[in-house]
């Protein structure tokens, strides 16, 4: 018995050393390179055999603490869809006085050659930088020689001089994860809050570690003949270890309609709240919402800015002159400040040029525009003030923190109601804000240093009007014209979406999108002019509407623009639903059948709508003297469905695409 429990524990060592020599770099087996598929999902095209990471803090005596992220990762590749794994790129700050820096130690492929392992080391080559603006570039790697069943290996190290700019480390990819291990040693000298987002949770372990560090202070002496003095003094303190990990990760899966995919990936976020050195006084940096924004307000580059009006006096004056609504000074502003000022398409909320300048130049970025547009307002005696956002590419703003905004908008009290404002936005209109902008709540900032969240999404629905007079002919063509209106969120996102493009360009957009649709005399109405509603007029012709059978023709209920397939097909959703904005679609079909025909079946009326409001859908026809109706209304009543309402939604859009894919069959006399 006594030999069988020690074989035992022998066994249980060597499964545990195999399982940590996985886990580290150089330890790449003819086995793991052989692997076809992965063993939990055999859809896969790579994956992280693991990914560890440490953050910890270095101390240099003329700079005081830094923070250094070390990487080590290890991924296999399954198909060449999983190629885009080996491109490796990570963000740098470089817009203060001191950069950030990347460092790749170690970058290895290898591959299975013969029976034998074979090693690509990256060179230089495969190295390079790329500066996306004044503020942030990249460090970017291209793994050599990778092919199906490659496995690479990776390290890298990135050295921060600034203690704010700790990384999030992401648990979960879109490929999965086999081991996912992440430390940080921080100071007893900084104080961290620790946010975590998703819904898996990764396991923790803490331990305190003692560390020294020497501090070699050389001063002159009074005495110069003495010379030069060097003090040597070595200084204790902890570190606190914090040690997350999970294993057996599945790929996070991409669904449609969502905000931001990070908003809901399993990731540790390590928040710089306070410094406690020894014999000094704590100091506390943003710890609640009140504390981010009275922060904020006071930094130079905000609150001072909006004071400033001397620049502006003169064009406000005579602008002004002769209009006496609130309604009509807020218009007559906006749109000054849109049409003479130019967006340099950097966010922030705090001023880069500082808005004197900016106005000079004519350009700058979200704060130098909307704070001048706040001190504009101000100067015509409305009540106005800033709002903090976080656009949805960075993501919602959950917990308390200076980084947790990107920009700033304006907002001003109408009627006893908050009106926003985006100036740095030619389309944008009062309440009818960038969709960048559109992402849950932002925090308006008042003069007496209070706050308050404000909700950015739109309450009121937008519109997409569809009239349609067609003809269809035995031939089973179907030619007419189209008018469509576009009205606020709606024509935004239209101009948008083709800003300065030529109307063939348009055409052949719409043509692509909608197979056998051929265009002719398209006409395009106000779509520069944002006081009215974007309208689309052509004619068309179609030969993909209809099918014909024997002596029978069918077609589609509303040719071209059905909805041909459910957008919503996964079985479960772990995401809220995310429409950007509230929605009516509304279609109005005539369609004239040839002569010798008649309606053998159409389609019939129903009216349905979902729980809780969220929407609703009605689909109406009627057949008068070969004259045929079609009436389409949907509804979509809120920004945001939660994700346990999902079940809901499905069903609902199963019925109205069931609904607009049935056919009209006509039949020969």
């Amino acid at each position: 018995m006594k030999k069988i429990t020690t074989l035992l524990a022998v066994f249980i060592t060597f499964l545990t050393t195999v399982q940590a020599q996985k886990q580290e770099l150089g330890n790449v087996s003819i086995e793991e390179l052989k692997e076809k598929t992965h063993p939990k999902d055999s859809s896969a095209v790579a994956a992280f055999i693991f990914k560890k990471g440490k953050t910890s803090f270095a101390y240099n005596q003329n700079e005081g603490f830094s923070i250094v992220t070390e990487v080590e990762m290890k991924i296999k590749f399954y198909k060449k869809e999983g190629y885009e794994w080996a491109n490796i790129s990570l963000p740098v700050y470089i817009g203060g006085n001191s950069k950030e820096t990347v460092t790749f130690s170690k970058a290895v492929t290898y591959n299975l050659i013969n029976g034998q392992i074979e090693k690509t080391k990256a060179k230089s080559e495969n190295e390079f930088s790329e500066q996306k603006n004044k503020y942030w570039g990249l460090r970017k790697i291209t793994m050599p020689n990778v092919k199906e069943g490659s496995i690479i290996e990776l390290k890298y190290s990135v050295y921060s001089p600034y203690i704010s700019n700790f990384p999030e480390w992401k648990f979960q990819k879109t490929i999965p994860v086999n081991f996912s291990e992440y430390t940080t040693d921080i100071p007893e000298y900084f104080i961290y809050n620790v946010h975590r987002k998703g819904a898996l949770f990764p396991i923790e372990t803490k331990e305190k570690l003692s560390k020294m560090i020497r501090l070699d202070e050389r001063y002159s002496s009074v005495n110069r003949q003495v010379g030069y003095l060097h003090d040597v003094e070595n200084v204790n303190y902890m570190d606190n270890r914090t040690v997350y990990k999970l294993e057996n990760i599945p790929a996070i899966s991409e669904e449609s309609y969502v905000n931001n995919m990070d908003n809901y990936t399993p990731s540790v976020i390590l928040e710089h709240s306070g410094t406690q050195f020894p014999q000094k006084a704590y100091v506390g940096y943003s710890s609640t919402w009140e504390d981010v924004s009275k922060n904020i307000y006071e930094n130079d580059d905000f609150g001072s800015q909006l004071d400033k009006n001397n620049y502006f006096e003169e064009a406000l004056k005579n602008l002004l002159q002769g209009l006496t609504s609130n309604e009509d000074k807020i218009n007559a502003i906006f749109n000054f400040v849109k049409s003479r000022m130019t967006w340099n398409k950097y966010f922030s909320y705090a001023c880069d040029a500082g808005v004197k300048k900016a106005y000079q130049d004519m350009t700058g970025n979200t704060a130098d525009i909307n704070l001048m547009l706040v001190s504009m307002l101000r100067y015509a005696n409305l009540e106005s003030n800033p709002v903090l956002v976080s656009t949805r590419a960075n993501g919602i703003a959950l917990y308390p923190s200076r980084s947790a905004f990107n920009t700033v908008i304006a907002s001003v009290v109408l009627d006893d109601k908050i009106v926003l404002l985006d100036a740095t936005s030619k389309n944008a209109l009062p309440n009818i804000l960038p969709l960048r902008d559109l992402n849950w709540f932002g925090r308006i900032i008042r003069k007496d240093g209070t706050s308050d969240m404000v909700n950015l999404m739109p309450e009121s629905a937008s519109q997409d009007v569809v009239n349609i007079i067609a003809t269809l002919d035995s031939s089973g063509q179907v030619t007419g014209k189209l008018r469509e209106q576009y009205l606020d969120y709606d024509a935004l996102r239209f101009r948008e979406n083709y800003a300065g493009l030529a109307k063939d360009a348009i055409v052949e957009k719409i043509e692509k999108k909608h197979s056998g649709l051929e265009i002719e005399n398209y006409e395009l109405i106000n779509d520069i002019d944002t006081d009215e509603s974007v309208i689309e007029k052509y004619s068309f012709r179609n030969g993909n509407a209809s099918e014909i059978v024997s002596d029978k023709i069918y077609i589609s209920p509303l040719l071209q623009l059905e909805s041909s397939e459910n957008p919503f097909k996964q079985e479960l959703r772990e995401f809220p639903i995310d429409f950007s904005f509230p929605n009516k679609e509304k279609y109005m079909i005539s369609l004239t059948i040839p002569d010798g025909y008649q309606v053998e079946s159409m389609p019939k009326s129903i009216a349905i709508a979902m729980d809780k409001g969220y929407g609703n859908f009605s689909f109406t026809s009627s057949n008068t003297n070969n004259q045929l109706q079609i009436n389409v209304v949907l509804n979509i009543n809120t920004s945001i469905i939660p994700a346990e309402d999902y079940g809901t939604l499905k069903e609902f859009y199963k019925l109205i695409t069931e609904k607009e894919t049935e056919k009209i069959v006509i039949k020969k006399i």
